[in-house]
């Protein structure tokens, strides 16, 4: 005999397990896409003036040097478009950067690009990325294409979070998960995000996520 939990029923002795509804079909994820671009063209408008200094100060750290910066990612369903952020490190070639996992700041990142990136500035040109559609305000963070074809073949689960847009910030984001942290963890966490969306989550994810970049702990 089975015995049936909360999420199972039967018919006759035929033990059922109830399928959760896809977020991904309902009415309501038509509305993230309205949401995200309702947000960002009201940020691009009030943060007008933070995007003027960030790129001034780029630009006088090294005038020699692009001020926006931009690298091949991996969005939904394996699509490759440019993500955009203010540079905040010396420029190499397009192939080491691609490759390189954790650039040395010692050698790379001057004090322009230490104090952008432990306030998350240099993210904030990916608010025209979401308002492209290249991405979304909330996913699993987009990565190189690179290291997308190691990791979906030493991690299961890492292929399945491109089920989705790719984010600003995400669940494994506001949890630690970014940097030189676990693949495997990233995956996991991205992968319960997907199968658990809901407005609220998305909500609670952009609250938090704008409470680390003020605490300057990032998303």
């Amino acid at each position: 005999m089975v015995s049936l939990s909360w999420e199972m029923d039967r018919i006759h002795t035929i033990p059922l397990i109830r399928m959760r509804r896809d977020a991904l079909r309902t009415w309501s994820w038509k509305v993230k896409r309205i949401f995200d671009v309702v947000v960002v063209a009201t940020a691009l408008f009030l943060l007008s003036p933070v995007f003027a200094a960030t790129a001034l100060a780029v630009y006088l750290s090294d005038p020699d040097a692009p001020i926006i910066f931009r690298q091949k990612r991996i969005g939904r369903g394996g699509r490759l478009f440019d993500v955009l952020k203010f540079r905040s490190m010396r420029p190499i070639e397009a192939g080491v950067s691609d490759a390189e996992w954790q650039p040395s700041e010692a050698d790379r990142i001057g004090r322009v690009g230490r104090i952008i990136r432990k306030t998350s500035l240099d993210e904030l040109p990916q608010l025209w990325n979401v308002l492209r559609g290249d991405m979304s305000l909330v996913g699993p963070r987009p990565e190189r294409p690179h290291f997308v074809e190691q990791f979906e073949t030493s991690v299961p689960s890492y292929r399945d979070r491109h089920r989705v847009g790719v984010g600003l910030t995400g669940w494994a984001a506001i949890h630690g998960l970014r940097g030189d942290t676990s693949i495997e963890d990233r995956a996991l966490y991205d992968n319960f995000y997907i199968e658990n969306w809901s407005v609220w989550l998305d909500v609670k994810i952009l609250i938090r996520t704008v409470g680390s970049v003020l605490r300057g702990t990032g998303s």
